[in-house]
């Protein structure tokens, strides 16, 4: 809240009462509840910045322009606050100002989260980490950069200083030494560095005045490193109840024993090293592993993830720190209806921590009508029904086919393309696929494949809707797999090639419309200046929208 200046006035006396300051970092964590992150959007990263809008910026990393429908979305299914990474540099011109654009959709964002009662966090976040990014974790580098750094958080912190104890800003996010190494830095210059910035950030904010004298500061460990090192390293840059420390923590489980091991002893380190000087928040963790093990405990091993869940957000809860989930929950497509594709992680966190999820809300897809409008630019272009070029294949064994349901009749104009085991090599040296064709049902709207092993061997990675009639608009209703059992999944319907995807979509009561432009490039591996990898070598990169870390 915002201190205000209260005249009580009698005939004899009046005098002034100064309301009290903001809540304390320790209440703020409390208050917060459950957290999550709007990650790969505002934080997306291109240091050549080939986008000229900033919605281009936004969506840079396949997610959609965020929607105030989905910070309401967020805080009827429970959760309180909401951290939103933003990468600024590529908004910076040579003196370091932010272009105003970016620093209003900052705003915009901002008030979405703000608007609907829930705690926001705002941060510089991939102007650190591995790469080209400019700010490191060592003395020489915080010298070189301390007034390029001092200044754009005197920009953000006049921009909001009007704004209540609510809003909270995070000093840096994940910052390594000039040999970009993880977890601890190779020489104490890193911790100094790491302590330098951390004052930085403070003095400037504070020194704006206004609600910045009282707002509750975040700094993180070195690489917001949970290793107890890095904890004890860093120092609390001022006495003052308002400073937070952060961290991040990915998971490293086998079972559900082992999860319980993992996390006990991460709360012990944080206890002994961290909560005893100030509160604590994990500003980021998930149920999947770093990177290339590429392994998702949500689908690989859903009982463990759900217990380490149930059992993170619990202890974590008892002992006062504050947890914000890594970008999963409501990802890509999803954040447009605005629904979650991992409801039941979702509930789960919720339940944990409130003990219940009765009143809470949490839609899905299966709760809205979408409408897939694919616009055919090219002669035999694809649209993916199922898969893309980077998906591993499936068993057909654990497949009947698939079922497609269109707004028309689309017969002699469209057909399914359904690709198979490996067949050697094409021309151009690229991967030659088994291939089944399937022309859309004539006099029909549906259309139902059931492949064909004959044709198409043991396996399947991929199934396209290809035109067969050179430019033209068709639009899909719903597209479904069908598994052995006789059981279906929805498939989302995305660009291959020589085609555009957007979507419609209302809830099932019709009430409103909300479009996206769909193109995600899924499969690909993009390290954080924005650019494909074929080789990646050490550093965090972004696969299929979640972040990971080759060390």
């Amino acid at each position: 809240m915002k201190k205000i200046l209260l005249l009580v006035c009698s005939a004899m006396l009046c005098t002034s009462i100064q309301a009290a300051d903001f809540e304390t970092a320790k209440d703020a964590v409390k208050n917060m509840g459950v957290g999550w992150n709007l990650g790969n959007t505002l934080d997306a990263a291109d240091a050549s910045k080939t986008w000229t809008t900033t919605a281009q910026h936004e969506t840079y990393w396949g997610q959609p322009v965020t929607k105030p429908e989905l910070m309401k979305m967020m805080k009827e299914a429970g959760f309180g606050a909401i951290r939103v990474p933003i990468t600024w540099y590529q908004e910076m011109d040579k003196d370091g100002k932010v272009n105003d654009a970016w620093m209003n959709r900052v705003k915009e964002v901002v008030d979405y989260v703000i608007d609907n009662g829930m705690y926001c966090i705002i941060n510089v976040h991939h102007d650190t980490g591995d790469g080209t990014q400019w700010l490191h974790a060592s003395t020489t580098n915080y010298n070189t950069n301390k007034a390029k750094y001092e200044g754009l958080w005197k920009q953000i912190a006049e921009k909001f200083k009007d704004y209540d104890q609510k809003l909270l800003f995070e000093a840096y996010n994940e910052m390594l030494d000039d040999k970009n190494t993880w977890n601890e830095p190779l020489s104490d210059d890193g911790y100094q560095a790491i302590n330098n910035y951390a004052k930085s950030f403070v003095t400037t904010v504070r020194n704006t005045g206004g609600n910045n004298k009282d707002r509750n500061l975040i700094v993180n460990t070195y690489s917001a490193s949970s290793a107890a090192n890095a904890m004890k390293a860093l120092d609390l840059p001022e006495e003052s109840g308002h400073i937070i420390f952060e961290l991040h923590s990915y998971p490293n489980w086998k079972s559900e024993s082992n999860a319980k091991i993992e996390i006990d002893n991460l709360i012990n380190i944080i206890k002994t090293n961290l909560l005893n000087r100030a509160p604590v928040i994990i500003g980021e963790y998930a149920t999947f592993t770093t990177w290339p093990a590429n392994l998702d405990y949500y689908t690989t091993d859903k009982k463990v993830a759900f217990y380490a869940m149930d059992y993170l957000i619990k202890q974590t809860k008892e002992n006062g720190i504050g947890t914000f989930y890594w970008m999963g929950l409501s990802d890509g497509d999803s954040r447009s209806l605005p629904a979650f594709n991992q409801a039941d992680l979702a509930q789960t966190l919720i339940k944990a921590y409130y003990g219940s999820t009765d009143g809470y809300k949490f839609p899905t897809a299966d709760d809205f009508q979408i409408t897939y409008i694919v616009k055919y630019v090219d002669d035999w272009s694809e649209a993916f029904l199922f898969g893309d070029w980077g998906r591993a294949t499936q068993k057909l064994s654990d497949y009947k086919g698939i079922r497609l349901e269109m707004d028309n009749d689309y017969s002699g104009k469209l057909q399914m393309k359904i690709y198979g085991d490996k067949d050697g090599k094409n021309d151009d040296g690229s991967d030659k696929y088994k291939e089944q064709y399937t022309g859309l049902t004539a006099g029909s709207n549906t259309t139902e494949v059931t492949f064909d092993t004959s044709i198409l061997g043991s396996t399947f990675w991929g199934v396209t809707l290809q035109t067969l009639a050179g430019a033209m608009t068709a639009k899909v209703k719903k597209a479904s797999l069908i598994k052995a059992d006789g059981s279906e999944v929805s498939l989302t319907v995305s660009k291959a090639w020589g085609c555009e995807v957007s979507s419609e979509s209302s809830p099932s009561s019709g009430i409103r419309s909300i479009s996206a432009t769909l193109d995600k490039g899924e499969g690909y591996i993009y390290n954080l200046n924005g650019q494909r990898m074929t080789t990646p070598r050490k550093g965090i990169y972004i696969q299929n929208g979640k972040k990971y870390i080759l060390k």
